[in-house]
């Protein structure tokens, strides 16, 4: 062994690794996003109601009530580099299923085959960074991830405005979506490329034998990760059905142009891309995670309410603001909590597990509310109808404050981990 070979990785080379795997979330992020900036126009051009608009967001999380938990799996028996490239180019098929046809079988076909990988995409990358970041950078590299990834969605939702040219139709904006799929398979053969590299120059670290990971160990994770779960999936379950009709919603309770609810979102967006690095490293100095994860789905509550009865744009701003604030903080909290509570070498297996009960939520949810605004009637006519599904979210928001603060009192106790300390153990 040489003394190059003994040596870790030297920092620009592990920030280098984050910044192209992350490159591959950037693409999945937008994908995912592409559906609601258009939601509008499948009404009109294709006569599809706010179900099945719900259906098309659903039906990427239905494989991952089953599959993420074996992609995870995966991750954890053939590595990370492997399954960042297997489930980046299935993302990308799922892409381009999705725009072939107009059809609402053939495009909800499209977003399943997409949702095969993607989830499992983002447990492969997260895995991936959680090897390369140990310690008191992890959150803060757990958010540069987010904000990359964030990237991809923070261009979907400002499509109507750079690519204002592409909404006449139904299908460009889901061409252009194909094309940003590319970077999750650019983003795997680099990091592909990346890691091989530094396993044949440097040291680095190992994750333990792999062949100790079984099924059973969904049993043993503990209490402390199954109160992380049960928060990971009420908060998440408040933003994203959210966002599946937030175009509707603004352009039919507000009045604002399409536009207009771009840059409402996109706004949100740039928040937390700002916010969640500079809070993950925040709480890497500080500690109180699971505390901030409790404030975090107290600023959700009123948000919803706020949005609902009220009509005029002026008064969207300060709710969304909470919500960006509540965003940008407990992910930057939430995910890198669980690396120090569960074995490494179990890792892929845990936030498998994780994100197939926060995809549980994301299946029930989006149909819910497509359902409580189809059964609501509404309609910019009728903007009372979204009173219904706007309640669900904030005691989602209720939810997420009740597990943080089981969390919180778990983790002080002598069961703890140390999440509520400087340097968790």
């Amino acid at each position: 062994m040489t003394e190059l070979s003994r040596r870790p990785p030297p920092p620009f080379f592990r920030w280098a690794v984050l910044v192209f795997v992350s490159l591959a979330m950037f693409g999945n992020y937008y994908v995912y996003d592409c559906i609601a900036p258009v939601a509008d126009l499948l009404s009109k051009q294709l006569g599809f109601s706010d179900s099945n608009i719900g259906l098309l967001q659903a039906i990427y999380s239905f494989p991952n009530l089953i599959m993420v938990l074996i992609g995870g799996y995966l991750v954890d028996r053939i590595g990370a580099r492997k399954a960042i490239f297997l489930f980046g180019t299935t993302c990308l098929i799922g892409a381009i299923v999705t725009v072939l046809s107009g059809h609402l079988a053939l495009m909800a076909t499209g977003r399943l085959i997409f949702g095969v990988g993607a989830e499992s995409l983002i447990v492969a990358v997260t895995t991936a960074i959680a090897k390369w970041f140990r310690g008191k950078e992890l959150s803060f590299a757990f958010g540069i991830n987010l904000m990359i990834a964030r990237g991809g969605t923070l261009m979907a939702q400002r499509s109507p405005t750079w690519a204002r040219f592409a909404y006449s139709s139904w299908r460009t904006p889901l061409l252009i979506s194909v094309a940003f799929a590319t970077f999750c398979v650019i983003g795997a053969l680099i990091y592909w490329g990346m890691e091989v590299y530094a396993e044949k120059s440097y040291e680095l670290a190992h994750a333990g034998p792999t062949d100790k990971v079984v099924f059973n160990d969904l049993f043993h994770f503990g209490v402390s990760f199954w109160y992380i779960v049960a928060l990971c999936v009420v908060f998440y379950s408040a933003i994203f059905p959210f966002e599946t009709f937030a175009y509707k919603f603004f352009m039919d309770a507000h009045g604002t142009t399409r536009e207009m609810a771009g840059t409402l979102i996109g706004n949100l967006t740039i928040s937390t891309m700002v916010g969640t690095p500079l809070l993950g490293l925040f709480v890497d100095k500080i500690g109180k995670r699971a505390l901030l994860m409790m404030i975090g789905s107290v600023l959700l509550v009123p948000v919803y309410l706020m949005m609902a009865y009220t009509h005029t744009q002026a008064t969207l701003y300060l709710p969304m603001s909470m919500m960006g604030i509540a965003f940008s903080l407990v992910p930057a909290v939430i995910w890198p909590s669980v690396a120090y509570i569960v074995d490494q070498n179990k890792l892929g297996t845990a936030y498998g597990l994780m994100t197939v009960v926060q995809n549980m939520g994301f299946f029930g949810f989006n149909l819910a509310i497509g359902w409580a605004n189809d059964h609501g009637h509404a309609s910019a006519e009728n903007p009372a109808g979204y009173h219904m599904g706007m309640w669900i979210f904030s005691i989602l928001g209720l939810l997420g404050m009740l597990f943080a603060f089981l969390l919180r009192r778990r983790e002080m106790g002598p069961h703890g981990h140390g999440l509520e300390t400087i340097t968790a153990s």
